[in-house]
């Protein structure tokens, strides 16, 4: 009769297949990659794998959950041992422009997630709209310390800069990013005037 599985052991074979799934969506899709390739890779039985995950879309909620964790603390650990606000600000896009050369950046994740499974898994477009929501709320924390009320620019300029990376896999988009938003932060602001205000539109 076979040892019972430790927990020590769950935890250990949770993180390879983690770590394979990851490899194996984030390189060449969640669609194109079967569990029987995952199985292979990772080296666990299927009957293993089911039972650490039930399905595949929990596999890849779990694997978004995981990476949005080490993508968000490895952002704020960069961007706040910076102590200037404005220099945060800034120091964002320049650990997007490290984040885009690494050797194996395929674009945003959540992004590539939700352009394959769009609106068909209900759970991977939560993790999605988690992790955006999550991502935004901490650059808009850092914004707001520069007292300068530019938050939806700066966004836009990051997730542009994230999005034109992932299709280029040229990091200069991160390097325009940031010479866009440090003239943002340096333009003086008018009393009542919010940048992100819709014009008025005359016919």
């Amino acid at each position: 009769m076979p040892a019972p599985i430790t927990e020590e052991q769950n935890a250990a074979d949770r993180e390879t297949l983690l770590d394979t799934a990851e490899e194996l969506f984030y390189e060449r899709g969640i669609r194109a990659v079967g569990m029987d390739e995952v199985r292979t890779a990772s080296g666990l039985p299927l009957k293993r794998i089911y039972r650490l995950f039930a399905t595949k879309e929990d596999l890849v909620v779990a694997m978004l959950q995981r990476r949005d964790t080490r993508w968000r603390t490895s952002l704020a650990a960069w961007v706040e041992q910076v102590e200037d606000p404005r220099e945060r600000v800034l120091a964002i896009f320049d650990w997007l422009a490290e984040w885009f050369a690494e050797p194996g950046f395929r674009g945003c994740a959540w992004i590539n997630a939700h352009g394959e499974l769009g609106t068909a898994s209900e759970a991977v477009l939560a993790e999605v709209h988690s992790h955006k929501r999550a991502f935004h709320e901490q650059v808009a924390a850092w914004v707001h310390a520069t007292e300068v009320p530019v938050v939806e620019p700066v966004l836009l300029l990051a997730e542009g800069a994230i999005v034109t990376a992932g299709i280029s896999g040229d990091p200069a988009s991160a390097h325009h990013a940031r010479t866009t938003v440090a003239t943002l932060l340096d333009v003086p602001q008018q009393p009542g005037h919010t940048p992100t205000s819709t014009p008025t539109r005359t016919t």
